[in-house]
């Protein structure tokens, strides 16, 4: 549930200020646990049949010819998307930490940290399967924990910065609006888990007796709960002390004690490098199956080797040439995440449960669809506005 999205919200609050940002953070907060909810109701909602995919849900729901058509992109955004932000947080904050533990050494250039980290991946996309990556993912889980928590307790001690301004950012209105969609697409990029509920349920036993519904539903509250204590102190806090001036990620503003932001950007260097692998995984599936039926290609380990190695070239290439954290959460936390998380639940609660028009159900859904359509829209057009204007004043692989 935790991801490196996280350390972009007190950035996304610096745009949309102390009442707006922490409205859009608990609205969404609210928004995602229904929607979660939904997820884990509709999993068995046809009698002795279990939706183990998004994908097998979104056929229920919306027909056989157009259910992958609507969910199989937003899943692939999601999973892509994933991996290319997780290229450069992971070599942004590995540079980082090397630059903290050997003040002597000699810089490297940005770019040269992320084609390190990225090489990592040539390796480690080369485990068979989910299994195999059950240990890193456990790491993933626990790194995650600790960094948001070094963030937030980092900015507590270190206090407010000088001359601190709460004021919003000087600029065009127009170069304003777009980041203000830009902030609200970071923020939905920070509530990822829907894309893999369906998966994760499939795991529990269920009976009519004991529904796998129940424990899911706790486990999901678990969750959010730690999610809610992970996000709102970092968001606030990290606002707080920097105000308008915070970077896109918290961590890179912290610099004392050294050692414990050094360790904090290896655990984020750790969590992604998991988290890499457990979004990648089902892109290699889909790959694999593609090759051997479309092209032929006998399965095996060169199948194996040329697909997975092509698609981490693609996500590092995608990565190495633009590098912009905060404008890529933007853009697929629009693009990938508002619909998965935000309101393709909710159209299918109201195609399968069909609940009374204009009573307190129907409602909430149809409140879902138009906030979720909305930050879509507008974060995507953000997003993809910022990534224009920064490619611009950019010099490339520097």
């Amino acid at each position: 549930m935790i991801g490196a999205g996280v350390l972009s919200l007190p950035y996304a609050m610096a745009y949309l200020g102390w009442g707006p940002g922490t409205m859009v953070l608990a609205i969404s907060w609210c928004m995602t646990l229904n929607t979660m909810w939904q997820m884990i109701q509709l999993h068995e909602c046809v009698p002795g049949t279990r939706f183990d995919r998004y994908i097998d849900l979104g056929r229920h729901a919306f027909g056989p010819k157009l259910g992958p058509w609507i969910v199989l992109p937003q899943q692939l955004i999601v999973q892509v998307g994933c991996d290319i932000v997780y290229m450069v947080t992971g070599g942004k904050c590995l540079k980082k930490f090397v630059e903290m533990a050997c003040a002597n050494c000699t810089p490297i250039k940005q770019s040269y940290w992320i084609v390190i980290f990225g090489s990592l991946h040539f390796f480690l996309s080369q485990l068979p399967n989910f299994n195999s990556v059950a240990g890193v993912s456990l790491a993933a889980a626990v790194m995650s924990l600790s960094y948001s928590t070094i963030a937030w307790a980092g900015c507590l001690s270190k206090g407010r910065v000088e001359n601190v301004s709460y004021a919003y950012k000087k600029t065009s209105p127009a170069d304003y609006m777009f980041r203000v969609f830009n902030a609200l697409g970071q923020i939905s990029f920070a509530f990822a888990g829907h894309a893999v509920a369906l998966e994760i349920q499939a795991t529990i036993p269920s009976t009519p007796e004991k529904p796998s519904r129940i424990p899911m539903w706790k486990g999901a509250l678990g969750a959010y709960f730690i999610n809610a204590i992970c996000y709102f102190p970092v968001a606030l806090i990290g606002y707080w002390a920097f105000g308008q001036d915070v970077d896109d990620n918290v961590l890179m503003d912290l610099k004392k004690p050294s050692w414990l932001i050094a360790a904090a950007n290896l655990m984020v260097v750790v969590h992604v490098i998991g988290s890499y692998q457990v979004y990648a995984m089902p892109v290699f599936d889909m790959l694999e199956r593609l090759m051997v039926k479309k092209v032929n290609f006998p399965p095996g380990i060169a199948l194996r080797l040329i697909t997975r190695s092509a698609y981490v070239a693609f996500t590092l290439f995608v990565g190495v040439t633009f590098p912009f954290f905060g404008d890529l959460l933007g853009f697929f936390g629009g693009f990938g995440f508002a619909p998965t998380s935000y309101f393709l639940p909710s159209i299918m609660w109201l195609i399968i449960k069909k609940p009374k028009r204009f009573g307190l159900q129907w409602l909430v859904n149809w409140a879902s669809i138009f906030i979720g359509a909305f930050i879509m829209l507008a974060s995507t057009v953000g997003g993809f506005r910022n990534i224009i204007t920064d490619a611009s004043t950019y010099r490339f692989y520097t």
